[in-house]
């Protein structure tokens, strides 16, 4: 908590505002003149309500409070009357993380399936609603999985680094992981000072992938007349090892040469370019399945 209190004191420092989560989706085709904080928060644990949750009340900060149905009310985790007492709360937006929060992406797709349609049937009967902002169980996901949350949610967030703006894609929003091991506040000051580097396209569509196709061939397609987009660097972890990236530009079309496969679970790139002293910043993941 004293971490986060200094996370939140940097953020009035530099005069930027936290955004509710109905104005961001409700207004996330509208450009931004300046940037936002968007606060999400992952699983609903007791230490959350007993520690946080009076802070944020207190301040009136909104967040999204992303719940898995199944391990309510367990140890280590808030009821359903502590979950209604903040959901009533204009400020504070109840998420869907899922049932089970179980390592969905490696389940078969009707289990996938099953999975989100037993949490809706708890979250009806418990709050009379269906949430409609989607947390990926991990921050992963299939492209069976994100087209699913696609035709029944209104925005889906990853936990692949990165800073959203009106191009990035919907259902896969990236985020910036802040916990008790990615949480010291050089990081932090770092993160918060980041804009996004836009991009057209990524490729491959799908993120998880198998013996046959590790590693993949990767490109990103950057819109015309980019700015400074030759500056960019890009650093991965294929075979473990997290080194700097071979890099090729053709037109606006940035392609990466793997040097050996990702090993599993995650593969990851990163790209920052330093844009007229602006750093811009994009992050993908890959899921390796074994099979």
């Amino acid at each position: 908590m004293e971490i986060f209190l200094k996370h939140v004191q940097l953020i009035k420092d530099l005069n930027y505002e936290f955004i509710h989560p109905n104005d961001f989706k409700e207004k996330f085709n509208v450009p931004k003149k300046r940037k936002k904080i968007l606060l999400t928060i992952d699983d609903g644990f007791q230490s959350f309500y007993e520690i946080a949750w009076p802070y944020l009340y207190e301040n009136k900060i909104p967040f999204i409070l992303f719940i898995s149905t199944e391990p309510v009310g367990n140890r280590g985790y808030m009821n359903w009357d502590q979950i209604k007492e903040i959901e009533k709360e204009k400020f504070a937006i109840i998420g869907h993380h899922s049932h089970s929060h179980e390592y969905l992406i490696q389940k078969s797709n009707e289990k996938f399936i099953d999975d989100i349609e037993n949490a809706n049937v708890i979250f009806k009967n418990k709050l009379g609603y269906i949430p409609d902002l989607f947390s990926y169980p991990f921050g992963e996901y299939s492209e069976f999985m994100r087209n699913y949350i696609s035709d029944n949610f209104s925005l889906g967030f990853g936990q692949h680094s990165g800073v959203i703006d009106i191009n990035k894609e919907k259902f896969q929003l990236p985020r910036f992981p802040i916990n008790e091991n990615y949480g010291e506040i050089k990081r932090f000051k770092s993160i918060i000072n980041t804009y996004p580097l836009e991009y057209r396209r990524l490729i491959p569509i799908e993120k998880k992938i198998s013996k046959e196709n590790n590693p993949p061939n990767f490109s990103v397609e950057f819109f015309e007349n980019q700015k400074n987009i030759k500056n960019i660097n890009c650093y991965s972890n294929e075979g473990g090892k997290w080194e700097k990236s071979n890099l090729n530009f053709k037109n606006n079309i940035l392609s990466i040469k793997f040097r050996e496969a990702f090993l599993p679970r995650r593969g990851r790139v990163n790209c920052s370019l330093n844009d007229n002293g602006k750093w811009r910043w994009f992050g993908t993941q890959f899921i390796i399945s074994e099979n």
